[in-house]
């Protein structure tokens, strides 16, 4: 499979995306800069962490209007796999790509640490590999990772299975402590109704092996494979 990792000015996560396409899964992965107005030559792409544009006005709001963005919206209604991480999570809302916002951290503070999630839905590209329940390991790096709905979209998200991961204390029980930074529900990550659009705060892209800390992100990583196989099975 091809994966694309789309670079914004202000994107730091990028080439971790790259190295854990190219290193942890041996998958050929591309780099493509903002300017890029097709992404049809891509099996998979990966809006990947940073801080877009410096944040300004307010994580992702910039970097929606950037010409790779309508691409993606193109490859997303396609019904093609899109990662967004971190920043990439908070650019896929504001683009309304994915449902809800992203707002300040609770505590007012970035906050940097290692954090369990519990894989609520296994319907996704990102998912499909794994068992409902899971727990995973993953890195955060945030200053504005609060998820936030409003009380009936929230109704709505759990009854349509978009809610995807939650966060968890090791126990796998979504607790006010293991919520690192005030998500409404311990929502650590979310899908749209299709299912082959998912953001998430944490960063499986730096949990691809044990010696950077931990290699459960490359569980979310390798699952999307599973729909090249389908794809290069599937009768023409």
């Amino acid at each position: 499979m091809r994966f694309a990792v789309v670079t914004f000015p202000g994107s730091n996560g990028d080439h971790d995306a790259l190295m854990a396409i190219r290193l942890g899964l041996g998958h050929a992965a591309e780099l493509v800069w903002y300017t890029e107005t097709d992404l049809s030559r891509f099996d998979c792409i990966i809006i990947p962490g940073g801080f877009s544009y410096g944040d300004y006005l307010r994580a992702g709001a910039l970097a929606r209007f950037a010409p790779v963005m309508s691409a993606v919206a193109r490859e997303a209604e396609a019904g093609k796999p899109i990662l967004g991480i971190c920043n990439g999570f908070q650019i896929l809302t504001e683009a309304r790509l994915l449902p809800g916002a992203l707002l300040r951290n609770a505590s007012l503070e970035f906050v940097c640490d290692w954090v369990w999630v519990r894989v609520e839905q296994t319907r996704t590209p990102w998912t499909s590999q794994l068992a409902p329940g899971t727990l995973l390991r993953l890195p955060i790096a945030h200053g504005e990772g609060r998820y936030y709905v409003e009380a009936e979209e929230l109704v709505a998200l759990e009854a349509n299975g978009q809610v995807v991961f939650r966060y968890v204390d090791a126990d796998g029980l979504p607790t006010a402590d293991a919520n690192p930074n005030g998500s409404v529900a311990n929502i650590a990550g979310v899908c749209n109704e299709r299912g082959n659009v998912v953001g998430l705060m944490p960063h499986p892209e730096r949990a691809y092996d044990r010696f950077v800390g931990g290699d459960d992100g490359l569980r979310i990583l390798a699952s999307v494979l599973s729909v090249g196989l389908e794809v290069a099975h599937s009768p023409r």
